[in-house]
């Protein structure tokens, strides 16, 4: 396989598994606020989003000294072209990407993920409202799950599949631990724990992995922040869980065919599965949540990069849809 065929199978599956993301955290956030009891500032509430997409800054730079609502929030998420992190801008990058792999992926996932495109631009003519939101959110999930089905249903298991299977597993291991870092020391006040906003913020962190019915088969108990982490980090299990997402991810790159042992993505890959080796959620608490995911974070970026130098670097010139 061309070196820029792998690169735009990547990207497309990251790209694409970051609009499912986008759209995911945005709708579960408005429901939490609809079901929360204890109501907070909606600041409060959507700021933490801005971090976990890593479009804070950005929004800063558009709209200084500005409040951060859910009428300005949702539309900067999803349809602001001077966003580059936007469901807009991340749906652009992975259809530019699929187009370049068409011979790669089958008919029906280039015409859904085309069809996609044609319906978000659609869409996003007038500004969207947080009203119109949920409609709109719900339909582009439904979407993106009907790309990755037919993907499962049509793709072959060569090499073709494991870089798409790469890209969406490393892009999902990243948000989910973007997601899990910034409600533990953005969401939750101090004086909240235990109480039903406590539920409800951690009830609307498994939501916005589709992992809340998952957990409560699993654990009988209330919704305990330390089971949760177990769940969302150590679980074999669950297909959002970081534990998951790695392995697959280990296997993916042995899918591929890694050109030695020794490989930079081989070394960086066992590194990070060794960050979730021998470990349990009471010595991740001991370590310190946030520490333990920055250092998975870090592994991540080590990851991306290592892919980079192995497997995309050998064409010359700078790939454009691959940032």
């Amino acid at each position: 396989m061309l070196s820029r065929i792998a690169e735009s199978l990547y990207w497309m599956s990251r790209y694409l598994e970051r609009v499912d993301d986008t759209a995911r955290v945005i709708d579960i956030n408005r429901l939490h606020m609809v079901e929360a009891e204890d109501a907070m500032p909606e600041a409060h509430q959507w700021e933490p989003l801005l971090r976990i997409v890593g479009s804070a800054e950005r929004f800063a730079e558009l709209h200084p000294g500005v409040p951060v609502t859910g009428a300005r929030a949702i539309p900067f998420m999803v349809q602001e072209r001077a966003n580059p992190g936007s469901l807009f801008s991340s749906l652009r990058l992975a259809r530019e990407n699929a187009r370049v792999v068409r011979d790669r992926i089958s008919r029906p996932m280039w015409e859904t993920i085309n069809e996609l495109w044609l319906y978000v631009e659609r869409q996003i003519q007038q500004r969207l409202s947080p009203e119109r939101a949920p409609n709109f959110l719900l339909a582009v999930r439904k979407e993106v799950s009907r790309f990755n089905g037919l993907a499962v249903g049509s793709m072959m298991r060569g090499e073709a599949f494991g870089v798409y299977l790469l890209g969406t597993c490393l892009e999902r291991a990243d948000m989910t631990a973007r997601i899990l870092d910034v409600k533990y020391h953005l969401l939750l006040p101090s004086e909240s724990i235990g109480s039903a906003l406590d539920y409800y913020q951690w009830a609307a962190l498994l939501k916005s992995l589709s992992g809340f019915e998952a957990y409560r088969r699993k654990y009988h108990s209330a919704v305990r922040p330390i089971d949760v982490v177990e769940f969302l980090v150590l679980d074999r299990e669950f297909p959002r869980s970081l534990r998951f997402c790695v392995e697959r991810m280990v296997q993916a790159l042995g899918q591929i065919g890694p050109s030695s042992a020794d490989a930079p993505s081989v070394r960086s890959m066992q590194q990070l599965r060794g960050l979730l080796d021998a470990r349990d959620a009471a010595a991740i608490f001991e370590q310190g949540l946030h520490e333990f995911l920055v250092d998975f974070l870090d592994g991540i970026a080590t990851v991306n990069g290592a892919l980079q130098r192995d497997y995309f670097e050998a064409h010359l010139g700078t790939w454009p849809c691959a940032i």
